[in-house]
């Protein structure tokens, strides 16, 4: 089917569908979304044992992170635009596919390097899948009431996520050694890609787009020099190459977004409006101090000996499940107490969790870590469905992959920044006790910045 007829059937998807193939419409985005969250989850769990084997210090480690998500961030971009152009369904299935094969390659990398390698080939399926699914949820599900229902439920399963990945991580490293976390991985995104072939609708709306190269090739130069900078700023050298290239590529990237028009990439009109531009800016934040701080704290707490890795799977229980059962729930309370109170208090709750986890000795003690780390699941669980709705709800239908590609770009840019700056100000502290905590304060100080902007912008 080409682009057009695709685009013209679009609009049959509106029709009231069965209760039953909406579920499992929903069943197979969900399991995206769960792949995606699942691949970072384990790896956070993962790193000590990585460094351990390779004899690798906390660079090579970030970057065995921020692979992952710089490749997301740089690329969900197009993989939102590809959703829009040749259908959502393909690009949901391609992803998954390709996180799939990634996870495999980095199941046996026989090299930090080659590891790395295989991170971004996830990243790239990360990049196809997420916004696609958001997407397909938008067309699916037009009515609002019903469509926040649904993104509750589907932001849950980043807590479920968070659940599922350090507590079954640590159990596959006593098992197996690192290698086993990448496989988690593989039968889920297996059963995504069926499920999506079989039971959901194809959609596009092409509008006369077409892809950006330009555009895409100087907004990776300029979040990747930006990474690679503050990565280098701790090991000696790359630093003022890296931010060189971004004070070259940022530029450029707003000239030839601002002249593409209605075929750039990033379509700048989007910012003018408040509450897209607000719930970006509450993502971007969040995410910068959570990726830091998992990265960080299950890393510090196997290094100073106060967990071992299955342990440590279990202490980060409490904020997944928080998080899990709170989403659930965000979808009414959305609609009793507003989406703006429950952003910007979910970024507000998260930022004191980072602060009280930043008064421990290393993570200890576990009961104040704890505290903390609840704090932040609970933000997490009030805010994260809301974020999407009202991101892609303050557009028009066929402008929703690309809103969904863009929230997810501030969601991983703040990922990728986090991990970068707070590992490396964990590093320029010489790690252990001093360096997680003016990791946290930095993240903490931020979010709290987060939640005032979300205040002063949704509405």
């Amino acid at each position: 089917m080409s682009g057009r007829q695709i685009a013209a059937a679009a609009p049959t998807l509106e029709r009231p569908r069965a209760a039953a193939t909406r579920a499992l419409v929903l069943l197979a985005m969900c399991l995206g979304v769960l792949i995606a969250q699942v691949d970072t989850s384990v790896v956070n769990l993962a790193t000590h044992a990585i460094g351990t084997v390779f004899k690798a210090g906390v660079a090579p480690l970030q970057w065995v992170l921020d692979a992952y998500n710089l490749v997301y961030a740089v690329l969900l971009l197009t993989g939102g635009l590809v959703a829009d152009l040749y259908g959502r369904r393909r690009a949901f299935a391609l992803g998954a596919a390709v996180m799939t094969v990634g996870s495999l390659f980095c199941a046996f990398a026989p090299s930090v390097g080659m590891l790395i390698a295989g991170r971004v080939g996830t990243g790239i399926g990360a990049a196809l899948l997420l916004p696609s699914s958001l997407a397909i949820i938008r067309v699916v599900w037009p009515e609002p009431a019903s469509r926040n229902r649904v993104l509750g439920i589907w932001a849950s399963c980043n807590g479920l996520a968070f659940a599922i990945g350090p507590t079954l991580g640590g159990l596959l490293i006593d098992a197996f050694g690192w290698r086993g976390v990448f496989l988690l991985v593989v039968p889920l995104g297996a059963a995504a890609l069926a499920l999506a072939w079989v039971v959901v609708p194809e959609s596009a709306d092409p509008a006369g787009r077409r892809i950006d190269l330009p555009g895409q090739v100087f907004g990776a130069l300029g979040l990747g020099g930006l990474a690679y900078a503050t990565i280098a700023s701790h090991t000696g050298g790359g630093a003022i190459a890296g931010l060189a290239v971004a004070a070259v590529a940022i530029p450029a990237f707003l000239t030839v977004e601002g002249r593409a028009g209605v075929a750039a990439l990033v379509p700048l009109d989007l910012f003018r409006i408040r509450a897209f531009t607000g719930a970006a800016t509450a993502w971007m934040t969040m995410t910068f101090g959570i990726y830091g701080m998992i990265f960080l704290l299950p890393l510090v707490w196997q290094a100073v000996g106060h967990l071992p890795p299955r342990a440590a799977g279990l202490a980060l229980m409490p904020v997944a499940l928080t998080f899990f059962f709170v989403s659930m729930q965000s979808g009414r309370l959305v609609q009793w107490i507003g989406a703006r109170a429950l952003i910007a208090g979910g970024n507000g709750l998260i930022g004191v969790g980072l602060l009280v986890v930043s008064t421990t000795v290393a993570g200890a003690p576990m009961g104040l870590a704890q505290c903390g780390l609840v704090l932040a699941g609970l933000g997490m669980g009030l805010n994260t469905g809301p974020l999407y709705g009202v991101a892609v709800g303050a557009v028009a239908k066929e402008r929703s992959g690309t809103a969904a590609a863009l929230v997810n770009v501030a969601r991983m840019v703040g990922a990728t920044l986090g991990v970068a700056l707070l590992g490396s100000a964990f590093a320029w502290m010489h790690g252990g006790a001093e360096g997680l905590r003016a990791a946290l304060l930095i993240g903490g100080t931020l979010q709290l910045g987060g939640a005032a902007i979300a205040w002063l912008m949704i509405r």
